[in-house]
């Protein structure tokens, strides 16, 4: 088989296109393919599709996967058409994507690299520069929005997740019924999450059963004008309200710990994690030394016992049971003379009502937890980000579920 011939098998190349010439430099190590149109071949205003008069051509090349150790480079003179409708138009050719200097396949072999590796390492092992791998990364999130479509979501998580230090972060919308990452957002304002339900139609508004979320008034208050029967459906996490009862049980154990040492009594020292591990998880020694310290009548020992009786009053089935038994924790952990556990009951007196709907919806935000976790890992393993764009694209490229590759490819490389 010729060179040309070669070439226009595994490029895919079909009339009218074909391949003119091949041509290999040994002193640069690439090897160049040149593809012209047939002569007379009239094309379409890709825009509307319809045919229309040529204007001039106008040459273009496209990286395209190295032939054997040689970088390969696809040459055309892509013609221009005058459509009578949408002005003077640059064809679309089948090899590649518009406004891509990479073919079709070359992108694609990117975007699997992508997914093993970070921007820097797949740049450096497929002799693309940073900015080249970011602009392929950056068109298959666009491709991949564009072809989404937000259908049947009945349960959905918000969470916060860092972008860089000093109270920097982003929101995110994610689908808890194995949906991925459904909106990305600037800061953690109300705004943050009203930019997401302007997305959804009032009929997917309505059939919402639940958002998970934190206690933030910002994502309560968004959801509140925009969500039919929020009231109803907003549930507060399980694991929130556990960290902010872990929070005031430390703060306990560290002011009586500093009121012991002052009196040079030793008995805090190193029990910090004794007290917010739950028991089952102590190992031998820790479970020793927890016997010893319960029988102490130390405060934080009083504010574990708060602590653990509010793991247990997330089991009921009911409201009504669960009300009573949640309104009996606040008032003990109210008259319990310790302030850091008064001020948490006070928060989930104030927020009862998103518990209670938790605990009867059986929802909470642990899939957007653990989604938190990846893009922390992300932003690790790209060792930060310049800026928020390219976090949030990172965030949809490897978390939402989108349909990455490029249109001529996507029978090959999707399950779509």
């Amino acid at each position: 088989m010729r060179d040309k011939e070669l070439y226009a098998s595994i490029l895919g190349i079909r009339s009218p296109w074909q391949v003119v010439s091949v041509e290999l430099d040994l002193k640069t190590e690439e090897v160049h393919v040149l593809i012209g149109a047939e002569e007379s071949t009239r094309f379409a205003c890709p825009q509307c599709g319809k045919i229309s008069p040529g204007y001039d051509t106008r040459r273009r090349a496209w990286r395209h996967l190295d032939t054997c150790q040689f970088k390969t480079i696809l040459e055309a003179d892509v013609p221009r058409v005058e459509c009578s409708e949408h002005a003077i138009l640059q064809i679309d050719v089948p090899w590649a994507e518009p406004n891509s200097g990479f073919t079709a396949l070359m992108e694609a072999l990117v975007i699997d690299w992508l997914r093993e590796a970070n921007s820097s390492a797949v740049s450096r092992r497929m002799g693309l520069t940073w900015d080249e791998v970011d602009g392929i990364m950056q068109r298959a999130v666009r491709r991949g929005l564009a072809r989404r479509k937000i259908e049947d979501i009945r349960r959905i998580g918000v969470d916060e997740t860092s972008f860089q230090k000093g109270h920097e972060y982003v929101t995110i919308v994610s689908n808890q019924q194995g949906g991925g990452v459904l909106h990305v957002a600037d800061g953690r304002s109300k705004e943050a999450l009203d930019g997401f339900w302007k997305l959804l139609s009032p009929q997917q508004l309505a059939a919402l059963e639940s958002v998970a979320m934190d206690m933030c008034a910002a994502f309560i208050r968004s959801t509140s004008e925009n969500v039919p029967g929020a009231e109803s459906k907003i549930a507060f996490d399980r694991f929130h309200v556990a960290g902010a009862i872990n929070k005031a049980v430390n703060e306990v154990r560290k002011h009586e710990h500093k009121e012991l040492t002052a009196q040079g009594d030793p008995t805090l020292n190193r029990t910090k994690y004794i007290w917010l591990k739950n028991p089952e998880n102590h190992s031998e020694t820790q479970e020793a030394m927890f016997e010893l310290l319960k029988e102490l009548g130390l405060k934080v020992a009083r504010a574990w016992a708060i602590k653990e009786t509010a793991r247990g009053l997330w089991s009921y089935a009911t409201r009504g049971w669960a009300k009573r038994a949640w309104t009996k924790w606040i008032s003990w952990a109210t008259r319990c003379r310790l302030e850091p556990m008064c001020r948490v009951a006070r928060m989930v007196k104030n927020h009862l009502w998103g518990i209670l709907n938790a605990i009867v919806l059986r929802v909470t935000n642990a899939g957007a937890e653990s989604l938190n976790a990846k893009v922390q890992w992300l932003k690790y393993n790209a060792c930060g980000f310049r800026n928020r764009e390219r976090f949030k694209n990172a965030i949809y490229f490897h978390c939402g579920n989108l349909d990455l590759y490029p249109a001529s490819l996507r029978a090959t490389h999707t399950t779509s």
